[in-house]
């Protein structure tokens, strides 16, 4: 019997409760065929599949919401299984049902809205202290205590720590708020729709998730005023705007927690009878306490705390209702599998008040079957992330352009990301290269052909592109902090501008849209992506080896409609390139 889950389950995709899914298997060496289907943490209940020709069939309608598992048992006592943990694809056939590995079904309640701005947007990932000090004399604005500033823009990042390996002296270049206005016009020509900025709330440190007053802007930054001007800005512009919102944890120096006792408001530090006290959890009070990954300097939030939850995201007055009632576009969760569902969830009810507002969260896995602190998360089954940070598709993506995931693999884990989530979360993910938190691209992949052929693989694969900052510019760098030097104004990599801005140009055909059809298969070492849209046919080939590779027309495995795959030519591709070809349709 065969059976893959890519070209056998119809729809291929995530389905909303109560829709029906038909599954089919191949072959006719088998009397019976039961599926066995499990609602997540259930144990399997078997269907009688009914003959036809050719094999099986079976149509199941999930009638409530979340993840469902399935396999199959034959007639003469075997399984048939998924062949990799966690991935959809041809199945194999196993001796036990020990060995089954499951098929994901992600049955949501609804499928989310995307806002008309978000679908297809290009966004411009801001780490603001690292970008342009707007300031007409080049000053840095309110400098802070005990940190220091660079005697060059060109200095690398650099941290003073003591001796238990925590930062002492926080650096800063002096970028702020008005340095983005003014840069305005300049990354509205380069195609960014809109911006993504790291955390803008005044903090100690020079990323700023550690909070120390959710309503008022960092005086480095600018002020309200200076904000309001960047939002009218935008808008003006048609752009828009995404925040980070840190809600997890707070800064040990900040008027919630107040260890040092810079603020006048009584800190949950400082007494039992503090307001905030509630907000945090002692071992030992005062000074053992619950932190992010252990980090003193990040008192982390009670998950429970639902004085804190309002204090976010319980109406218009909230930290959430405030800042996007001044204009704020989106909100991108930092540490979402930290927060408690129920949280998420309150945060997206308060957004869903004010129109064409988007919430994304940062999930480094499969956010259909994110398991964290032994829970499921329901991110994708509505009513609560309406995308996600899509590092599983970098990290396939970064890989195959360095020669270090097959190509077979790259296809296999992209049809499973298709598979899994609701299609729009597939066609508009929040997709990045590189991000405050990874090594950048041009260190990760130092020879130009590589490097290339991974900004073109995500150019022509879905998801809305997010831009990190100097990443276009040829900025290097490891991890933080080195990943978070100042943007090389006046000495930009000519041949990364001229890649990214190719790139870009290459974004505006109609089949490279979100909504655009996608398939992709590998062949031979080789990956092809196709993309379609009503009038026009995309088809790119990526060459990842050191040898020209030969690309033929694909066999009907591939799963091309037949209109498709009559459609493409036998292509040379030379070795590190990429071919892409466009057909019109009539």
């Amino acid at each position: 019997m065969e059976y893959d889950s890519f070209r056998d389950r119809k729809p291929s995709t995530a389905v909303t409760v109560k829709t029906a899914v038909t599954l089919t298997l191949h072959g006719d060496d088998q009397a019976t065929v039961s599926l066995l289907l499990a609602k997540d943490g259930a144990d399997y209940d078997a269907i009688a599949m009914t003959r036809v020709a050719g094999g099986f069939t079976a149509e199941i309608t999930p009638p409530t919401p979340g993840l469902w598992f399935y396999a199959f048992a034959l007639g003469d006592g075997r399984f048939l299984s998924a062949s990799t943990a966690g991935f959809g694809g041809p199945a194999q056939i196993v001796a036990e049902l020990k060995q089954v590995q499951p098929y994901q079904l992600t049955v949501a309640a609804s499928f989310d809205a995307m806002p008309t701005w978000y679908q297809d947007a290009q966004i411009y990932h801001i780490f603001v202290d690292r970008f342009n000090n707007g300031t007409p004399d080049g000053r840095v604005l309110a400098p802070k205590a005990n940190s220091f500033l660079y005697g060059q823009l060109t200095d690398d990042p650099y941290y003073v720590k003591d001796a238990a390996g925590e930062v002492v002296r926080w650096d800063f270049y002096g970028g702020n708020l008005a340095g983005i206005t003014a840069k305005l016009d300049w990354l509205q020509q380069r195609g960014y729709t809109a911006l993504y900025l790291s955390p803008i709330f005044e903090a100690a440190s020079n990323h700023r998730y550690d909070t120390a007053d959710y309503f008022k802007i960092d005086p480095m930054l600018g002020d309200l005023a200076a904000f309001k001007a960047l939002v009218a800005g935008l808008h003006q512009r048609g752009m828009r705007l995404i925040l980070d919102g840190v809600f997890n944890h707070v800064g040990r120096d900040s008027r919630y927690f107040n260890a040092l006792g810079h603020y006048p408001t009584v800190g949950a530090a400082q007494s039992p009878t503090s307001p905030y006290y509630d907000w945090f959890t002692f071992k030992h009070y005062p000074d053992d306490y619950a932190s992010w990954w252990g980090v003193a300097d990040l008192p982390a939030i009670n998950k429970t705390s639902q004085s804190f939850h309002d204090f976010i995201a319980g109406g218009p007055d909230s930290v959430i209702g405030y800042w996007t009632g001044l204009g704020v576009d989106g909100w991108r969760l930092d540490v979402v599998d930290e927060l408690d569902t129920a949280f998420v969830a309150q945060i997206r009810q308060l957004l869903d008040q004010y129109p064409d507002r988007v919430l994304i969260g940062e999930v480094w896995e499969d956010a259909s079957n994110k398991v964290a602190y032994g829970q499921r998360k329901p991110y994708l089954l509505g009513e609560s992330l309406q995308a996600v940070m899509n590092y599983p598709q970098r990290e396939l993506m970064v890989q195959f352009a360095a020669g270090q995931m097959s190509a077979a693999a790259v296809a296999q884990r992209l049809l499973t990301l298709q598979a899994n989530y609701p299609p729009a979360v597939f066609a508009y993910n929040f997709t990045s290269l590189g991000t405050h938190d990874t090594q950048r691209l041009k260190t990760l992949l130092p020879e130009a052909a590589q490097l290339r052929q991974a900004v073109l693989l995500w150019t022509v694969l879905p998801g809305n592109r997010v831009i990190y900052y100097g990443d276009e510019a040829g900025l290097t760098g490891g991890r933080d902090p080195q990943n978070r030097k100042y943007y090389p104004w006046g000495h930009e990599d000519a041949t990364s501008m001229t890649l990214y801005a190719e790139a870009t140009h290459w974004r505006q055909l109609p089949a490279l849209h979100g909504a655009a059809a996608f398939w992709t298969f590998a062949m031979g070492t080789g990956l092809v992506i196709v993309r379609q849209s009503a009038a026009q046919v995309v088809v790119a080939y990526f060459n990842p080896t050191t040898e020209a590779l030969l690309f033929s027309p694909p066999a009907p495995t591939a799963g091309l409609p037949p209109a498709l795959q009559a459609l493409l030519p036998t292509v040379l591709v030379q070795a590190h390139d990429q071919v892409l070809q466009t057909f019109t349709q009539s």
